[in-house]
């Protein structure tokens, strides 16, 4: 008898106890999903592990998903992260236009979006978080008109999905336009870059340079990984370090070639303060607090209201001051041993 009260009292006790967690208070934590579009670029690696960093300060749940250049999984992954309750979604688009759809379902789950470097066109979109991506390409557009103001231009731009190439080709030829209009620039070649691969930026260049017996004077590439594709196919023709060629997120590679003199320049966009700046908004909307904004960029269906931070050129001259002393790229790793 003795025995069989003892194990009922020890069979309540855990029965209160299970009763008393299940009922006790839940995790408030605060949900963020992160839909970026690759890893394959130094520079997505930044934003990744700055934001991963963040959250943890933070103190909010952070849940990444890659979609690798694909719109499809894009929106399939979002939709993962919306079923997971996150209460708001950090959305690089792969392609401006589908994004549309994520935003749509990202609403109809009660959570908001901000749009991350890239715009998602023609939605309603919450928040834009970028670099003033104009001002990117007109650094790039007035430095190599500067540097090369007559001669045979090459001029790319990035994927035609994404709306910063757009933005970016639209600041350059700000500069560039006016010189060709009076024949002191000739346009050899003008493309866009599919899924802004290396590979295809160098296939582009090799079909220039064949089509003109080699006699090109300038190149607007339009980010740093396209920027080594033409570098490529110039260095093949023994006219790497002889064409200027432009770029853009002083990624680690490019400072390199710019030490080395085979690129002219890059365009610097600190993604330690972009990244920092989306976990401090979405914090802010999660918790219902109103976002300052400096700016408002239109998406083709509203004006956005937008947080745009500023970009930096770099040059062989203030590579060291800008890139190395900021903490943001190692000595030794743009001047000790070449990779």
């Amino acid at each position: 008898m003795t025995k069989a009260m003892s194990f009922a009292a020890l069979s309540l006790a855990v029965f209160i106890l299970a009763a008393a967690g299940a009922c006790g208070p839940k995790s408030n934590k605060l949900k963020v999903g992160l839909s970026l579009p690759t890893q394959r670029e130094e520079r997505w690696v930044r934003d990744k592990n700055v934001m991963i960093d963040e959250a943890k300060k933070a103190g909010i749940d952070l849940k990444l998903q890659v979609s690798d250049n694909d719109a499809s999984r894009q929106i399939s992954q979002c939709e993962i992260l919306l079923a997971q309750g996150i209460q708001v979604l950090i959305l690089a688009p792969n392609d401006a236009k589908s994004a549309a759809t994520i935003v749509e379902k990202a609403h109809a789950a009660k959570a908001k979006v901000i749009s991350y470097d890239r715009l998602v066109v023609g939605a309603d979109v919450d928040v834009y978080l970028s670099f003033d991506n104009v001002k990117v390409g007109e650094i790039q557009g007035e430095y190599i008109t500067k540097r090369v103001p007559k001669g045979r231009y090459i001029v790319l731009s990035g994927a035609p999905t994404d709306n910063n190439a757009l933005l970016f080709k639209q600041g350059a030829m700000k500069f560039i336009s006016p010189l060709a209009k009076k024949g002191d620039i000739q346009i050899v070649m003008e493309q866009s870059i599919k899924e802004w691969q290396p590979v295809e930026a160098m296939r582009l260049v090799e079909q220039a340079l064949t089509k003109n017996a080699n006699r090109v004077d300038a190149v607007l590439a339009p980010n740093d990984n396209t920027a080594g594709g033409v570098i490529q196919a110039l260095a093949a023709q023994k006219l790497a370090g002889k064409v200027p060629v432009t770029g853009q997120d002083a990624e680690e590679t490019a400072a390199q070639r710019i030490v080395e003199g085979t690129q002219a320049m890059t365009v610097f966009k600190d993604t330690r303060l972009l990244g920092a700046k989306a976990i401090e908004i979405a914090l802010e909307m999660a918790k219902g607090e109103s976002v300052a904004t400096n700016a408002s960029v239109n998406n083709g269906k509203i004006d956005v209201p937008s947080v745009l931070l500023t970009p930096v050129a770099v040059t062989k001259d203030n590579l060291d001051d800008v890139l190395v002393k900021s903490g943001y790229l190692t000595s030794n790793a743009v001047y000790g041993v070449k990779k």
